[in-house]
């Protein structure tokens, strides 16, 4: 393969678009089970029962969708035993969401060793911002909980197909500070690219593409971005990030959520211990 030569992130993003038009290029897809699941549930089809049977043609994802019904985030009184107890405890929003969001955790599994640091720092960036996005909620009671939580874990589905496409250029493979470069510059791009090619939610779309526009300002009223922009911002503070250097005071998402924009989100009550129990899920 002939060496190829990036002057810019433009250049990099038309060699994608054009990879994309050649298919070459493999975005991450949803598997069946995610789709035939929101599917069933958007259009009310669903009963508990039809959506248990469902799921339980999925062994790994039934096991994980009775462990998170009985985990500390959703636990009752009674134990989950089965698949039909979970949908029942958990309601069909709910189970439609988790599903997608459980899933995700498959599409960060690396297919060499070279990417696997790559895949796991995204991963876990991504469980962070996730799990503090679901805390935030508690400031915007209009949000949904577990929608607010899917939308971290998807904030940086961008990086992926960078990651696949990298390990053949040699200039991005060698190098790990331009590979970091090119993946915070381009990865926003990609993320549309992928949320238009996957049945989601409308709310849920421009998160992947639009968390990182710090001055967004659409309305008044908060939405799934302005969550996904303040975790994100809470989740770097303090490392070497280049979004670091962003001021919280010019960034509108602080006030739509009622914060202040030195507010501490870790160190407000409750919000802690709810970010913990959203990250041993995931673990």
């Amino acid at each position: 393969m002939a060496e190829i030569q990036f002057k810019s992130v433009q250049d990099f993003l038309d060699h994608v678009q054009d990879e994309l038009n050649a298919n070459r290029l493999v975005l991450p897809t949803l598997p069946d089970i995610a789709i035939k699941v929101r599917d069933a549930v958007s259009k009310g089809e669903a009963s508990a029962q039809k959506l248990a049977e469902m799921i339980t043609t999925d062994a790994a994802l039934s096991a994980r969708l009775i462990q998170v019904a009985n985990s500390p985030l959703y636990r009752g009184t009674v134990e989950v035993k089965n698949i039909q107890m979970a949908v029942a405890r958990l309601g069909n929003n709910t189970v439609r969401t988790l599903v997608t969001s459980l899933i995700m955790q498959q599409m960060f599994t690396p297919t060499t060793a070279l990417l696997e640091q790559h895949f796991r720092a995204t991963w876990e960036a991504s469980i962070n911002v996730s799990a503090i996005s679901r805390a935030l909620v508690a400031f915007t009671p209009h949000l949904n909980a577990d929608e607010a939580m899917l939308a971290g874990l998807i904030h940086q589905i961008g990086k992926l197909p960078i990651l696949m496409l990298v390990e053949n250029i040699p200039e991005f493979r060698d190098s790990p500070s331009r590979l970091a470069k090119l993946m915070e510059k381009a990865h926003p791009a990609i993320g549309k690219i992928i949320m238009d090619t996957w049945d989601f939610p409308e709310e849920l779309k421009p998160v992947a593409s639009e968390y990182v526009s710090f001055q967004r300002d659409p309305g008044p009223q908060a939405d799934y971005v302005d969550i996904v922009q303040v975790a994100f911002l809470q989740s770097i503070a303090g490392t070497d990030h280049p979004a670091c250097r962003v001021d919280w005071a010019t960034v509108p998402s602080f006030a739509k959520l009622g914060l202040t924009s030195d507010a501490e989100v870790l160190e407000i009550e409750g919000i802690s211990d709810e970010i913990e129990l959203t990250q041993q899920m995931f673990a």
